[in-house]
């Protein structure tokens, strides 16, 4: 198949490589340092399910020259959503699916209009991913999910085909059934984890530990279920509580934080509006009260644009 990973980040990369590895075409767009880093030293991913080096991997950062593809695997980060989606423009053909993997909970809304609403598919991934230095990737989680489906809950020949062929790649990618739900799940248990781990400034291995933050933790996640609730998504509390057991298990790695966490670290620009912000902004607007995602939104403004 011919895929694109746009762009080649954290998640795009990660994924992308192992398809690569697989024998795939897969095109890496990227730019800046880490366009450069895999030109110059190829591609890079440090995992505890295996290392790959690809040392000449298809990388640019004009999609143009690349072409339509099978698949667009679509992980930019939230600000960048419209401005990258023009720019792939050219990847998209009559046959083209371009799967959202990012943070929010509104990508395919904001994309679709944009590539074209029978195109665009909502995904969701399970992954503890980051690029630890220009053209490195360094997964340290040992789950690597890819879940996607339509909202209408259709069958999708290029969709099927796709799940086969990852399987082939042995990854765990497959076809959500309820990939609404789905999304509105992912985005809850995130909110929590990049607004405790952000807030905080801690692993979730303490926040977990003690009961204040633990209750604070559980508080975001309800107010991100509260506001899917409002908006007519079908959400079961016991997701909740079944996350709430998972962070304190040890199938949780304690020293995990979230993304947006780790770009806090390194002074970078961090997701605040599109995560614990979009839970503060859609609670207003459906008048659902959220006192702990105000407090992470007024303790991280001010860094909103990186440091």
């Amino acid at each position: 198949m011919r895929i694109a990973a746009m762009a080649a980040g954290a998640v795009g990369g990660y994924f992308g490589a192992r398809l690569a590895e697989a024998g795939h075409d897969v095109f890496f767009i990227a730019r800046g340092a880490n366009l450069a880093a895999i030109k110059k030293n190829g591609l890079k991913i440090e995992s505890t399910h295996g290392d790959i080096h690809l040392p000449t991997p298809n990388v640019t950062d004009d999609p143009a020259s690349v072409g339509p593809v099978n698949i667009v695997l679509f992980a930019v980060k939230l600000w960048d959503t419209e401005k990258a989606a023009e720019l792939a423009k050219p990847l998209v053909g009559p046959n083209t699916r371009v799967i959202t993997l990012q943070n929010g909970v509104d990508s395919v809304e904001r994309v679709g209009p944009i590539l074209g609403a029978d195109k665009v598919i909502g995904g969701v991934t399970y992954i503890a991913t980051v690029i630890g230095s220009p053209g490195i990737i360094q997964h340290t989680s040992s789950f690597a999910k890819m879940r996607f489906g339509r909202a209408d809950k259709t069958q999708d020949a290029a969709l099927d085909a796709f799940v086969a062929a990852a399987k082939a790649a042995k990854l765990d990618v497959d076809l959500s059934r309820d990939i609404q739900v789905e999304r509105w799940e992912k985005f809850s248990f995130l909110t929590a984890m990049s607004g405790s781990t952000a807030t905080l400034r801690s692993s979730i291995g303490p926040i977990a530990a003690d009961p204040e933050t633990r209750a604070f933790f559980n508080d975001l996640m309800n107010e991100a279920f509260a506001v899917g609730r409002a908006k007519g998504v079908a959400l079961d509390k016991a997701f909740v509580d079944e996350r709430m057991a998972f962070i304190g298990s040890d199938k949780m790695d304690p020293g995990m934080k979230a993304s947006m966490a780790h770009d806090l670290e390194r002074g970078n620009r961090i997701e605040l509006d599109w995560l614990s912000g979009k839970v503060r902004a859609l609670g207003r607007e459906l008048g659902v009260p959220t006192p702990a995602s105000d407090i992470v939104y007024m303790v991280l403004k001010l860094h909103r644009n990186g440091s």
